[in-house]
Parts: C-alpha cells; structure tokens; sequence
C-alpha cells in the first residue's frame, strides 16, 4: 500500500508524462502537414507557374493604404528570385510625425515584375510597424566624477524631456521576410488554421491556386536593437533580409509569434516578451526541441525539490546539525539578487520566481531562528526561542567556521566593490551598491556553504541534511548546465548557474543515503576524497 505522499508524487510523475507526450502530439501536428491526396478539392501553389515576381517596401505613416500617396519607396527587388536568400541595409526617412513620437509603418507587397503593386490583383502584402514604444534605459555615469559616455551624453540632450519617464517611439533596424518556397499542395477540406490567415486564393480555369504565402519574422525584432527616435533624426538605416522558409517551419513559427503576441495581450511588456523570443532566435531550431525536453525535466524536478524543501522545513523543530549563517547567508543571497532583478527590470518571468523564491528564504530564517512575531497595534514584537545544548553546540561550530571565512571573504567583496566604482558606470549609487552584492554572491558566495561542511565534519554527521531535496536540485543543476552555453532567456543565467552549481558543489560529493541514515567521516584535511559511510545511531545526535 502506498502512502500518500508517495502517492501524491506518482500523480506528479504521472501528470508529467501525460504532459510531455501531449506537447509531443501537438508539436508534431504543427510541423506536418496532411497534402491532398487527389485531384479534387485541392489547392495548387501559383509559384509552381515560375511567374516572374518583384519584392517593394514602401512606408508610410498610416496603418492602413488608401491610396498611392504619401507613401516612400524605400527597397524595389526586381527580378525577385523565392530561393535566393539576400540582404539589404537602407536608408529610410522618417517623418516629421515619427519623430514627434509617432509611428511608421512598412508595407511590403510582392508582386509581379514590371506591375505597380495597387495595380496587380494578383499581389500579396503585409503591413509591419517599424516603430515601438518603449522607455528609454536609464543613463549611465561614474558616481565618482559624473561622467558618461560621449554618446550616452549626446543622446541625453537630444531625448526630448518626457523620455526620462514616459514610454518613446524606438526605431527596429531590422525587417526579416519570408516565402513559403514548398510547392506544397493543400487539401482545401482541411486547411491548417494557422497557413489559412496569410493565404490568397484565386481561382484558374478549373483549378484553385493559392499566391505565395508571405511572412515577416517579427521574433528577430530584439530590444537588444531598437534605437531610440530623437526629433532631430531625418534618416535611420533600415536591414531587410529575406530567406525562403519551409512549410514546418512556417507553421512553427507562426504558432510561436501568436504565443508571443498573447503573452503581450495579457499585460507582458515589449522586455517581457523580448525575453521569451530569445528563446527562438537565439537558438538552433533542433536545439530548441531538446531545450524543451530538459526545460520539461527541469520543471518536474524543480516541483518536486520545492516539495520536499518546504516539507523538510515544515517539519524542522530542531536547529542540531544545521548551520544557521548557511541560511542566512542563502536568505541574503536570495533577496539581494531579487532587489538587482527589480533594479534592471527584469522580465516578470524571471523576477516572479525570484521574489517567491526570497519569500521562503525568509521563511526558513524564521524557522532556523525560532522566531515569532507578535503585533502589538501596528508595530511587530520579535521573540526568539531557546536552544537545547546540542543546538548551542552546533552555534558554537558554525561561527567558529564563519569567523575563519571572514578573513577571506570579506577583503575579496570590498574590494570587489571598490574596483567596480571606479571603473564601471552606474546609474544610481543604489544601482552600484545591489550590483556590489551580486557580484560578492555570484563570485564568492559559495564559500558560505562551507560552515555547513564545517558543522557536518565536526559531528561527523549529514542525517540532518534534506537530502531528497539536494538530490533533485542536482538534477535540475546537471540539466541547466548541459544547456547553458546556448540558453539565452536570462542574461545573468551564467553568474547565476556558476554560482549554485558551486554551492551544491559544496555537498553533493557526499554519498546520498540509501534506506538507513548516512554518517560521513572526513579527515582533518577536510578532502571529500576519502568519504565512508557508516550507519548512525540516532543517540550520537
């Protein structure tokens, strides 16, 4: 008979699988595409017909082109060949309404060569801001003799006043298109949703044709890229790529944009959802399908780390064994690099998790601490707990390991702090001083952990350990770093990874127990080479 927690976790496990295969199922249905088997009802490629076609992008100002006016021909293919890849900067104007902080559209119409485009009914196009809005980053100086970078400072006196604060218009340098180059023939009776909406069909003689299928990669447009649209700009330059694209791939990347887009509906801004394009572009298309088996992994074990965290807390009366600087050291650590999220502002995404994670680091500080709070009216009175002798014992150990570490720490992160004031820009001393910690927790904050082997060597015990917990972090660890050259999502995932595999680093060389609980035996040189197990007798604690 199962228990119920060992059932709870099963359902987990269970619920996972069915996940995973059900993702599998939909992703496969989005890559393949079911052709028509016979000859009626089905809708032939005009491409096929090697019509001679020509590529123009115009802009204009209005969303939508009622005529032939007021608009600017910025980039005429003639002769456009579908499977020849190419690449062109140009020069585009922009108008004086643009520059008051409005916005400029690009259309872009394929069409037959020698025909102007409102000319030609047999033309396809799609319209592409060139615009967004954003607030501008904040500048950055030397706190110490107030100065920036000579561009930073010309572009802070063209920022009209309100850019300080309100969201600008920002220039994107890149337009990437593409055509559906398969002469792939689609049964008319089950035509894929997602194709269907940049389909034009006409009819030939007897027979349906659909134009060539024109799409605009609007996952390439970075924030990373976007320049700022000042009131004395007249010219900005302009990248238009083109590179054919297969009907898969067009599938996918449709869904991918509309899951971008509804990420946006739902409240995302532009940096939200630029986090999670990142992603995509970014990354190798077949990279990207193992990234999802490990990130589904990840989210499972991550789950079930949290699990088993919270419940080994959940049930801690007893500070014996445990060093309480280790979790307020992770408790700092976890805060710090929330409030640096907060000040870089960063993708809710990421600084969602970041916050729940500091609220529970909190929370162990208050278990480790014994600590209650009583309300008196609205102020809060603190009252600590006593410890037993064998708690008071490890306290005497864990400061006598933090006392040690402090001779090597504490110069490190001073200094660290003070080569980083004279020499990077910040924008603020707050920024300065959160970015101090976080370079002190990244670089040096593994060194904390070692109290906690300190405390285990001297009791020569790790029962006290959660080491369900520990096991599963070391899984969600080996996955993100068998990924972690090409993870793109989170600029600080390289600082962050090096610095938590280096605090695990700290434990997991000790042997995980098995049935019955472990005791470690190290020797004084402390080198976790020379590990043995052995059984441990509960009165030793």
């Amino acid at each position: 008979m199962w228990s119920g927690r060992s059932s709870f976790t099963s359902l987990v496990v269970g619920v996972f699988v069915v996940y995973v295969v059900h993702t599998c199922w939909v992703m496969y249905g989005i890559v393949y595409t079911r052709p028509c088997s016979g000859d009626a009802n089905c809708i032939q490629p005009y491409l096929a017909r090697r019509p001679k076609l020509q590529l123009s992008v115009y802009t204009t100002t209005r969303s939508h082109l009622g005529a032939e006016n007021n608009i600017d021909l910025v980039l005429n293919v003639e002769d456009f060949d579908v499977e020849s890849k190419f690449e062109r900067t140009v020069n585009v104007s922009v108008p004086k309404k643009t520059r008051n902080n409005g916005t400029l559209y690009a259309y872009i119409f394929l069409h037959h060569a020698g025909v102007l485009p409102w000319h030609d009914g047999k033309q396809v196009h799609l319209v592409s801001p060139l615009t967004t809005y954003m607030v501008p980053k904040p500048e950055e100086i030397n706190l110490l003799t107030g100065e920036s970078d000579a561009q930073q400072q010309l572009e802070a006196e063209k920022k009209p006043t309100s850019a300080l604060d309100e969201p600008v218009s920002h220039w994107r340098p890149r337009l990437a298109l593409n055509v559906m180059a398969d002469n792939f023939v689609f049964d008319g009776s089950s035509l894929p949703a997602d194709v269907h909406r940049y389909m034009k069909m006409i009819q030939l003689g007897k027979t349906v044709h659909y134009l060539p299928i024109l799409f605009i990669d609007q996952l390439s447009n970075r924030v990373k890229d976007l320049m700022v649209i000042n009131r004395s700009t007249t010219e900005l330059p302009l990248t238009v790529s083109y590179d054919k694209v297969s009907l898969g791939r067009l599938r996918f990347w449709i869904h991918m944009q509309d899951a971008v887009y509804s990420l946006q509906q739902f409240g995302f801004s532009e940096k939200d959802a630029d986090e999670v394009k990142g992603i995509f572009v970014d990354t190798n298309l077949y990279f990207l399908a193992l990234t999802f088996f490990v990130a589904a992994f990840h989210l499972l074990f991550d789950f079930l780390a949290f699990k088993n965290d919270i419940s080994f807390w959940k049930k801690k009366k007893s500070m014996i064994g445990m060093s309480t600087k280790a979790v307020l050291w992770r408790c700092f650590s976890t805060v710090v690099i929330f409030l640096f999220l907060l000040d870089e502002q960063t993708s809710l995404l990421v600084l969602v998790p970041a916050g729940v994670g500091a609220a529970i680091e909190l929370w162990k500080v208050k278990k480790a601490l014994k600590m209650t709070i009583l309300w008196r009216g609205l102020m809060p009175e603190f009252q600590f707990g006593t410890y037993s002798e064998s708690e008071r014992k490890t306290e005497e150990y864990d400061t006598q390991a933090m006392k040690y570490l402090s001779y090597l720490l504490y110069p490190l992160c001073v200094g660290g702090a003070v080569y980083s004031l004279l020499n990077i820009k910040y924008k603020s001393w707050y920024s300065w001083l959160i970015n101090s910690f976080v370079n002190g927790v990244y670089a040096f904050g593994f060194l904390f952990m070692l109290p906690q082997l300190f405390v285990n060597y001297k009791l020569k015990s790790v029962a006290h350990l959660p080491w369900k917990a520990f096991t599963y972090k070391v899984s969600v660890t080996v996955g993100e770093e068998s990924l972690l050259t090409e993870q793109s999502m989170v600029p600080f995932a390289l600082r962050n990874q090096t610095e938590q595999s280096m605090s695990e680093g700290v434990f997991q060389p000790a042997a995980l127990p098995g049935q019955s609980l472990p005791r470690v035996h190290l020797q004084p040189s402390l080198s976790l080479k020379n590990i043995k197990v052995a059984p441990l007798k509960t009165e030793e604690l």
